[in-house]
C-alpha cells in the first residue's frame, strides 16, 4: 500500500453554532454537482450533521476522533477515502480548539488544513483580528482560510474579505438568509429524511459559495497508508434486525459496516410502521426520536408482541439511548404527554426540558471494553441495577449505566462498535 494524495479541508469555527454544518454540506453540494466525488467526515460523534452531509455529497459519512475512533481507524478510513474522492471535507466538533481532543488536534496530527468559519453578522473588521488568532493561536496548526457565515449584504463580504491579512486566504460568504439555514430542534439538526426543502437550501448555499469566492480546489493532502488487518467472522450467518426509521435513525455508518465486515446479514425493520419483525437472530435498537412519534409506537402492538417474543426466546438485543427508551414501561414528553412502550426493562422515562447528559464514555462490560458517547434530554426512574458504569476520559462526571436482562443490554451509550470488534460481536451473537 502506497501514500495517496487528496484536496482537503477540515472546517472549523470559533464556537459551535457558527454554521459549520450549513458550510460544509454547501461546499459538498458545491463540488459533488460539478461531477467530483466529496467524502466527508464528521469529526466527533454525531448523528444528526451526518445526514445532511450524506444528502449534499451523495456518499456515506463516517466519524473522526482520535479518542472514540482511534489513531489508526481514522488513518484508515481517510486513506481509503482518497482513493476514490476529488475532495476531502471534515466538519469539525465545537470550538477550533476545544476539548481533548480538538478539532485541532485532528488536523495536526494529519496534516489537514483548516477552514475557519466565522459567523460575521455582527462584525466588520474585527473578522480580520479574529481570523487571525485562530491562524496563529498554535503555530503549528495547517491553515487554509477563512469563510464568512451569515453576512448581510455582499458589500458586507467585501468589507469582510478586505480586512482579512495577506496570509490568509478568503473562501466566500453565505448569507444571513432563511433560504440555506438548516432547521434544529432539542437534540441538534432536524433529520434530513424530514426536509422536503433540503436540496433547495444545499443549492442556495452552494449558489452563494460559488458566487462570493473562487471554489477551485485546495492543495493535496498526502494521507499514509494504514496498517494491515483483518476482521474475524465472528458473527457469520447471523441475521441481525436493525430499527431504522424517523424514531430509530441514530446509528455510526462505521457499525453497521463493521457487522456486515463481521459476517451478519443486517435486516431494518421500522418499529414505527412494520407489522412484524423480520426472521431475525439478533435485535439493535438504535437511539433517535422516540419522544416524537409515542402514539405510532405504543399503538403499534404487532411490533411490541413480535420484540417481546423475541427477547422471551433468549434472543440478543442491544438497545442505546432512544432504543433503550423504547424497551422500558413508558415515555413522557416535554408536554407531559406519556406512551406505553415494551416493558422489557421497569421503570419510566421522562424528557427534560435541558440536556441531561452529554459526554465520551468507555464502559468495561464482561464482553469487552467499548467506547462511545452519550447525549440526551430524558431522565430514567428506574430500580434497575447497572452491571456497569462508563467513564469518561475527560473527568466529566457523567458515569452512564449499562442494564442487563437476560440477552438484553442497554444504555444510553451509543457504542462505537468498532472500538472493539470482538466485543460488539458477542453482544449480538446468539
Amino acid at each position: 500500500m502506497t501514500t495517496r494524495r487528496c484536496p482537503a479541508l477540515l472546517i472549523a469555527a470559533p464556537a459551535s453554532g457558527q454554521g459549520k454544518t450549513t458550510v460544509t454540506a454547501g461546499l459538498a453540494r458545491l463540488h459533488a454537482r460539478q461531477g467530483k466525488c466529496v467524502r466527508v467526515f464528521k469529526c466527533g460523534p454525531d448523528f444528526l450533521d451526518p445526514m445532511v452531509l450524506t444528502h449534499a455529497s451523495g456518499n456515506p459519512v463516517y466519524q473522526l476522533d482520535l479518542w472514540m475512533v482511534g489513531e489508526v481507524d481514522g488513518r484508515r478510513l481517510l486513506w481509503e477515502a482518497a482513493g476514490e474522492a476529488d475532495l476531502i471535507l471534515i466538519e469539525g466538533v465545537m470550538g477550533l480548539f476545544d476539548g481533548t481532543p480538538s478539532a485541532a488536534d485532528l488536523a495536526r496530527h494529519f496534516g489537514i488544513p483548516v477552514l475557519a468559519v466565522v459567523d460575521a453578522s455582527a462584525m466588520a473588521q474585527t473578522f480580520g483580528a479574529l481570523a487571525h488568532g485562530l491562524a496563529s493561536y498554535q503555530p503549528d496548526l495547517p491553515f487554509a482560510g477563512v469563510l464568512a457565515n451569515r453576512v448581510g449584504s455582499s458589500r458586507h463580504g467585501e468589507i469582510l474579505r478586505d480586512c482579512l491579512p495577506d496570509h490568509i486566504d478568503w473562501f466566500g460568504a453565505l448569507p444571513r438568509s432563511e433560504a440555506v439555514i438548516m432547521p434544529s430542534r432539542h437534540l441538534g439538526l432536524v433529520q434530513a429524511q424530514e426536509l422536503p426543502d433540503l436540496d433547495a437550501r444545499l443549492d442556495a448555499a452552494a449558489d452563494a459559495l460559488e458566487a462570493s469566492a473562487d471554489c477551485k480546489l485546495p492543495e493535496p493532502v498526502c494521507f499514509a497508508p494504514p496498517e494491515p488487518g483483518a476482521v474475524l467472522p465472528l458473527l457469520e450467518g447471523v441475521r441481525i434486525g436493525v430499527a431504522r426509521d424517523a424514531a430509530f435513525a441514530f446509528v455510526y455508518q462505521a457499525n453497521l459496516d463493521l457487522l456486515r465486515a463481521l459476517g451478519a446479514e443486517l435486516r431494518f425493520f421500522s418499529p414505527l410502521s412494520s407489522a412484524q419483525l423480520p426472521i431475525v437472530d439478533s435485535l439493535y435498537l438504535p437511539g433517535g426520536y422516540p419522544e416524537l412519534h409515542l402514539h405510532a409506537l405504543a399503538g403499534n402492538y404487532a411490533m411490541g408482541e413480535a420484540i417481546r417474543a423475541h427477547h422471551a426466546a433468549g434472543k440478543p438485543i442491544l438497545a442505546e439511548c432512544g432504543g433503550m427508551l423504547y424497551l422500558f414501561d413508558g415515555l413522557t414528553d416535554q408536554a407531559g404527554a406519556r406512551g406505553d412502550m415494551l416493558g422489557l426493562l421497569s421503570g419510566e422515562a421522562q424528557m427534560q426540558k435541558r440536556l441531561t447528559a452529554l459526554a465520551l464514555q468507555e464502559v468495561e462490560l464482561q464482553e469487552g471494553s467499548l467506547r462511545g458517547h452519550t447525549f440526551h434530554h430524558s431522565s430514567l426512574d428506574s430500580t434497575l441495577q447497572p452491571i456497569a458504569r462508563g467513564e469518561c476520559p475527560n473527568y466529566k462526571r457523567t458515569a452512564e449505566a449499562v442494564y442487563r436482562q437476560g440477552r438484553l443490554t442497554a444504555s444510553y451509550i451509543h457504542f462505537y462498535l468498532p472500538s472493539n470488534p470482538v466485543a460488539a460481536a458477542a453482544l449480538l451473537k446468539p
